[in-house]
């Protein structure tokens, strides 16, 4: 049975019935046990209208039991009984519970007697008297069978000796006790993985003390003064000897050795750390590690010789841009001029002196334009060469010309000025004035607008300007980071945008950020995009060149580190599978980059040929290549102030 407290009475509540054989009790008057069913589980009866059969043979029908949940609680509240009210499973009917059965129950509850009136605690009645009379209790004669020996027992033991005689039953062995130590593993399955001798790997020996750990070594293992300061500056994994070589006059004069307790304690470090395991040694034919990659031969044509040098500037040659008709070559310095070279003759056709340092120049890709944007200080140049066709930079003239400023005046993050009569004659058509030097220019495919990079680490970095409407407008709310360069993407409307460490690529349609490319790079100092579009590839200052395919991953396909020093400049060709780095080591690394149609197979990426000729000057080496438009030949241009053409 279980019992809770009422709320109302203090006393014991009945949840459940009480067993009906505690039912009954000594004073109360014997029940009339109408239903005759007999000793059987009442749940039997569980579906049925009647709870079992009379005397007579008729259905005992159950007491309408048709409470809710409702009608119990109010019940419970109001009915001062209740908690002494218990449900009897033989008649279904409820019966209270008097006074004396509930004492009965809380007796049992504290684990007492049923009976009130038993005692458990009477004092024993002592049967028999603790002091011994003198008269027996039985006085009769003793049994004969007490005096003679049993022979029930004399069988029995004339059994055991037989079997003692025959064998059966052995003698006991005297207990030896004497400790013993047995192997552990000793009947261990030599086969099973934790077999520890098969593990056993015996530890690795100490290395022999040397003549330099002689009390009184030889004269050339002594340091000299240079050497020890030397060593005490090295971290101490770096050292060779962990200890200075020392000279003593003879062995009394030795001290104790102030490490002995340390090297002891890492000696035992090493021992009991170090995981002695045997390696299977998998034979493996090293070739066969090293993939298997055509031979630069096959992959022809691409530069392999110097063939011209152009020479001009006084200055380091900071940067290089081709005509899309391939014919006329740009190319900017510190020395404060743009020079106009002929890329056949590597004869200087225009100088033009800017008043500042060159950081960037780019030619219009668009060939029925003829114009150059110059980065100068703070102010992008927008310079009509007039070289070549004369109805091409005529029409060019006549296309800036033709501009009608708008009515209303609009607020700009940039001005656009036009040229004076002097710049005019120089080349100069117009002047785009920012607040901060600009680092970096760099035309759409389309020609009519540009990007430009300003040295700043506010929201103002990137700027879109358009030519036509001679309008600028700064694409982004908020600074990412320190821009270091800008490409559009060669056929879709996508931005590209690189970071000290991430490349992220907009989408100018939508005006979101589409994809965030994470280069594995320290410091990112370049990037050029596959005329694809579907993979671009990021140089950086840490000596690494990336290669995103980004239909696979924000993570770099591979990192070539062909380089020892610092990347300034990666490029692709327009049409022949051909990729180029210069880097602070003097050399252009032009490697094999095999985009392929079939989206199931990974671009091919093969180093052909190292192309060496720049000088190193002030600890600078190549500072920008590029790919003639329609050759297979690369420029470079370098801090020795000559660019150099390779075919």
């Amino acid at each position: 049975s279980f019992f809770t407290t009422s709320p109302r009475h203090p006393g014991v509540h009945l949840l459940e019935t009480v067993s009906p054989a505690l039912t009954p009790l000594p004073s109360a008057p014997l029940q009339d046990i109408r239903n005759t069913v007999g000793n059987i589980p009442m749940e039997w009866y569980q579906d049925f209208p009647h709870i079992g059969y009379n005397l007579e043979g008729k259905k005992i029908y159950k007491p309408i039991r048709n409470k809710d949940e409702l009608d119990m609680f109010l019940e419970k509240m109001e009915n001062p009984d209740y908690w002494r009210t218990v449900q009897d499973k033989m008649t279904g009917a409820d019966i209270k519970l008097t006074d004396e059965q509930v004492d009965l129950v809380h007796r049992l509850q504290k684990g007492q007697f049923g009976d009130v009136h038993f005692n458990p605690y009477e004092p024993a009645v002592d049967f028999f008297t603790h002091e011994v009379m003198i008269h027996p209790v039985t006085n009769r004669p003793a049994d004969k069978r007490s005096f003679i020996p049993s022979l029930i027992e004399k069988e029995k033991v004339s059994k055991l000796v037989h079997a003692i005689k025959m064998g059966w039953i052995k003698p006991r062995k005297p207990k030896d006790d004497t400790p013993t130590y047995y192997d552990l593993w000793a009947h261990e399955d030599p086969n099973s993985i934790l077999g520890r001798h098969k593990m056993h790997v015996p530890a690795p020996k100490m290395k022999l003390p040397g003549h330099e750990e002689s009390y009184n070594p030889p004269p050339e293992y002594l340091l000299s003064e240079e050497e020890k300061l030397a060593w005490e500056q090295q971290e101490p994994a770096e050292r060779k000897l962990n200890f200075v070589p020392q000279q003593y006059r003879c062995l009394r004069a030795v001290p104790a050795y102030s490490r002995f307790i340390h090297e002891r304690f890492e000696r035992c470090l090493d021992l009991y750390l170090c995981p002695r395991q045997r390696k299977m040694r998998v034979n493996v034919d090293p070739e066969d590690l090293i993939p298997k990659l055509p031979k630069p031969r096959d992959l022809q044509p691409f530069p392999t010789t110097q063939a011209l040098v152009y020479r001009g500037h006084t200055s380091l040659v900071r940067c290089l841009s081709i005509s899309p008709s391939g014919q006329w070559l740009v190319s900017g310095s510190d020395d404060c001029t743009v020079r106009f070279w002929e890329v056949c003759t590597a004869r200087c056709m225009k100088t033009l002196p800017v008043g500042g340092v060159v950081k960037s120049v780019a030619w219009n890709p668009n060939p029925t334009i003829c114009l150059v944007a110059i980065c100068v200080d703070q102010s992008v140049l927008l310079v009509n060469p007039c070289l070549g066709d004369k109805l091409l930079y005529g029409a060019t003239d006549q296309l800036l010309e033709s501009y009608v400023a708008p009515e209303e005046e609009r607020v700009q993050p940039v001005q656009w000025v036009t040229a004076t009569m002097e710049e005019h004659s120089k080349g100069v058509r117009l002047v785009v004035q920012h607040s901060k030097a600009v680092k970096q220019v760099t035309w759409h495919g389309k020609g009519d607008y540009f990007a430009s990079v300003v040295s700043d680490n506010s929201n103002m970095q990137v700027l879109i300007h358009q030519t036509s409407k001679r309008w600028s407008q700064n694409p982004f709310r908020k600074s990412k980071g320190l821009v270091q360069c800008v490409l559009f993407h060669p056929i879709r409307p996508y931005f590209f945008v690189a970071t000290q460490r991430y490349v992220r690529v907009y989408n100018l349609l939508k005006q979101e950020l589409t994809k965030k490319l994470m280069t594995n790079c320290k410091w990112v100092s370049s990037m050029a995009i596959h005329p694809g579009g579907d993979n671009i590839i990021c140089g950086s200052y840490d000596s690494k060149l990336a290669w995103f395919d980004l239909d696979l991953s924000t993570r770099p396909y591979q990192l070539l580190r062909h380089h020892k020093k610092a990347l300034r400049s990666v490029a692709f060709h327009k049409h022949y599978p051909l990729f180029a780095s210069g880097s602070d080591d003097g050399t252009v690394i032009v490697c094999h980059g095999m985009v392929y149609n079939d989206l199931l197979q990974n671009p091919l990426l093969v180093p052909v040929k190292v192309l060496k000729g720049h000088a190193m000057t002030l600890d600078l080496g190549v500072l920008d290549v590029l790919f003639h438009p329609t050759q297979p030949w690369v420029f470079s241009s370098g801090a020795d102030g000559t660019i150099r053409l390779y075919t």
